[in-house]
Parts: structure tokens; sequence; C-alpha cells
């Protein structure tokens, strides 16, 4: 599969975890929630790289690699904290408009610290997410 399709893939799942994550839930702390889904992804992931046998190339990592995962796997912890609060107490299709702005904060963060550039169709299409974002929000 190319990244197209993987990208669509993505979102087709993450569009189920904000329903099922909303419907299981009820009655369940968010932070436990979090930390149940968590695990899930632990194990299936571990089952995935021992299945492949890709687990003998975590010793290519380097350190900078390794700080640049760890500070991305905070981040997506405190994102999933973030989510699965605001899933709780919001409806999912708000919740996620909302999330998906973090394209924007990509695209963002990209120019600064990637040196990637900003066209007008990256920058047209920031403004829709922006706008797309606010209006389901609404």
């Amino acid at each position: 599969m190319n990244w197209v399709q993987l990208s669509l893939l993505s979102a087709f799942f993450a569009g189920l975890v904000a329903v099922l994550g909303k419907l299981g839930m009820k009655g369940i702390d968010t932070t436990l929630a979090t930390t149940a889904r968590a695990l899930v992804m632990l194990c299936t992931l571990t089952v995935v790289v021992f299945s492949t046998g890709k687990v003998d190339q975590i010793a290519k990592f380097s350190p900078q690699s390794w700080l640049y995962i760890f500070l991305a796997g905070l981040a997506g912890a405190a994102s999933w904290l973030c989510y699965f609060q605001a899933l709780k107490d919001g409806d999912a299709t708000r919740v996620a408009s909302i999330d998906k702005l973090s394209t924007v904060v990509t695209i963002a963060l990209s120019l600064i610290f990637l040196g990637e550039s900003l066209n007008w169709k990256v920058g047209t299409g920031a403004l829709l997410i922006v706008a797309g974002g606010v209006l389901v929000a609404l």
C-alpha cells in the first residue's frame, strides 16, 4: 500500500476510535480508559513487531531517535488523555473535528522545525480545515 491508502485507512480507524471510545467510556474514568487502550495497542504492536521479525532493528535506534520517539510518546499520551476526556464530555463529531485541527498545528510545526514549505495549496487547505473545524464544532 502507498502512503495515500495508508492515510485513508488511518483516518477510517481514527474515526472508529472516536465512536468506539465514546461508547466504551460510559461510567468509566477517562484516564483508565486511555490506559486500557494503550495496553491493547502495546500488545497488538508487540505481536506485529515480533511476527514481522523487526524486533532486531531496535539496535539501530540512535540516542537522538530514542529522544524524539520518547517525546512523541509523551505528546501522544497527552493528546489521548485530552481526547478521551473531551469525548466523555462532548459530542464525538465535534470533538473529532476540533482534534483534526492538529493538521494545522502539524503544518505550522513542520514549517518551523522541518523546513517544509508553505504554498498556496497548503495554506488554503489549512484555512479550510480551520473553517471546517469551527463550523462542525459550533
